[in-house]
């Protein structure tokens, strides 16, 4: 019997969660047949089989989350002794692609001996995910009183929850608020937030802790524009003029060192709304690109961002963010700066409203803008001059 356990998809993520299974117990499989199809916080992830064999047992059922490192399937059989490895797979070309897929490549850890650990280390640290053991810090819960219900003891972030509404935190959740009256004749079942919209819950905790916001606001007239004009390929136009005139906003900064890093390149994150929450896919080097460049960029992120089928290399590393809200709804807004970034811009609904140019009333068609930014390491007077140049190349006609 040979154990392969889920292998880290990337960027460090915790855990990942089962969207289908392609092969079944019983079912013998090929080295690099896709055997399941997970779901991170980053894209829908298909993860093939790391050696032959015969499928003994599938840990887990649509749905399930997995913490990375637990196990994910047994195996059964004589092949299933011999793992891939990477000389074994061919050539480095080869494994690099199945990288840019989102695929396991490489020699992964395939055995329980990963797992051999108990539920503390060697310096008696109970193991925790770093995402639970940062909410425990938070709500003040204990992980020394917990059990942890991941392999071999390894304590989730179900079981911090779990630990706060049994009493073990101090701050506790707000469980008997969310609990319906006993006599109401429809009541709403509670949602355990899942995928995307668990991440996103996470990145804002996360933003909420570490950056000190500030949001300016201001419109840019764009009566002068051409008919027909792309709104969004001209924001991004604009954002690439504005970094220019202020590296500072093209940046990420490190508050543990207390250091920012600059960008030549400006690596544009674009927030899309999906069924199933939020994802930001980047369009890289905005500044060298043109608009039909921009357009065919951003029309094949989004609706790769739709039907989840971007690989993570495109939903990583933004140095800049857009909230183009206004395609819905909205005028003003104060979007939220996602560390290690520093800046974002929000543009709101387009209208029209009432402006005085020389000494007449006309009424111009204009861009309501909302530009939040770390005030930690962007000084109010870059934010302006930034948000200035943005402003200027908007109402420009073409």
């Amino acid at each position: 019997m040979k154990r392969f356990n889920l292998p880290d998809l990337g960027e460090g993520l915790q855990e990942a969660e089962i969207v289908r299974w392609h092969v079944a117990v019983g079912e013998a499989v090929a080295v690099d047949q896709p055997m399941v199809a997970l779901e991170t916080a980053k894209a829908v992830v298909e993860v093939p089989a790391p050696f032959a064999g015969t499928v003994a047992v599938l840990h887990g059922k649509p749905g399930d989350t997995i913490a990375t490192g637990a196990p994910l399937v047994d195996f059964q059989g004589e092949e299933a002794a011999s793992p891939r490895t990477p000389q074994q797979t061919g050539s480095g070309a080869a494994a690099s692609s199945a990288t840019a897929q989102g695929g396991v490549v490489g020699q992964m850890p395939e055995t329980d001996e990963v797992l051999a650990t108990t539920a503390r280390n060697t310096r008696g640290r109970v193991r925790a995910v770093p995402a639970a053991r940062e909410l425990a810090r938070r709500m003040n819960v204990d992980l020394e009183s917990i059990a942890g219900s991941g392999a071999n003891g390894l304590v989730t972030l179900d079981d911090v929850l779990a630990g706060a509404q049994s009493g073990g935190g101090r701050l506790g959740l707000a469980t008997s608020a969310m609990r319906p009256a006993a006599d109401l004749t429809e009541t709403g079942e509670l949602e355990v937030l899942r995928s995307l919209r668990r991440a996103m819950a996470q990145s804002m905790t996360l933003a909420r802790d570490n950056v000190m916001e500030c949001t300016v606001f201001d419109d840019a007239d764009i009566e002068g524009w051409q008919q027909g004009g792309d709104y969004t390929v001209r924001l991004l136009r604009a954002i690439g003029v504005g970094c220019r005139a202020e590296p500072g906003l093209n940046a990420w900064f490190d508050g543990t060192t207390q250091g920012r890093r600059l960008f030549h390149h400006i690596q544009v994150g674009i927030a899309v709304d999906t069924p199933d929450g939020l994802l930001v896919p980047v369009i890289r080097d905005v500044g060298n690109r043109d608009a039909v460049q921009l357009r065919t960029e951003v029309n094949r992120l989004k609706a790769g961002a739709r039907d989840r089928s971007l690989p993570p290399s495109d939903l990583r590393d933004f140095t800049f963010m857009l909230s183009n809200f206004g395609v819905m709804a909205g005028r003003y807004a104060t979007p939220v700066v996602v560390p290690p970034a520093v800046a974002i811009l929000g543009a709101g609904r387009i209208s029209r409203d009432v402006v005085a140019v020389e000494g007449r009333i006309e009424a111009h068609r204009r861009i309501p803008l909302s530009l939040t930014f770390d005030h930690r390491c962007v000084t109010g007077g870059e934010a302006v001059r930034f948000l200035g140049a943005v402003i200027e190349d908007l109402q420009k006609p073409a």
